[in-house]
């Protein structure tokens, strides 16, 4: 199963984006995102891509999802699985970097 993981779009260089997802900052590719973002914006990424920009109105509903499927996910969860993966592998990259 694939997951979009929401983040926070912290900065913006051409079509790269740094964003923070729970934490972590990773660098997505902004090529696909469905309208333009700017620094403040939340986006979904899957894959190293932001494929949609969270419109302002569904940001803190979509946060408060993901903030409860992950406390509340127990051990063979797929879609919790998915995130915390997403989550590992940019603290992964942050420790490779420094």
């Amino acid at each position: 199963m694939c997951l979009g993981v929401p983040g926070k779009v912290l900065s913006i260089d051409g079509l790269t984006a740094v964003v923070d997802f729970f934490g972590v900052q990773r660098e997505l590719r902004l090529d696909v995102v469905d309208e333009p973002v700017k620094p403040g914006d939340y986006v979904l990424n899957h894959v190293g891509y932001a494929i949609r920009r969270i419109p302002e109105s569904e940001v803190e509903e979509t946060l408060a999802l993901f903030d409860t499927l992950l406390r509340q996910a127990g051990d063979g969860d797929l879609m919790a699985a998915d995130v915390q993966g997403e989550i590992a592998a940019g603290k992964e990259g942050e420790d490779a970097g420094s």
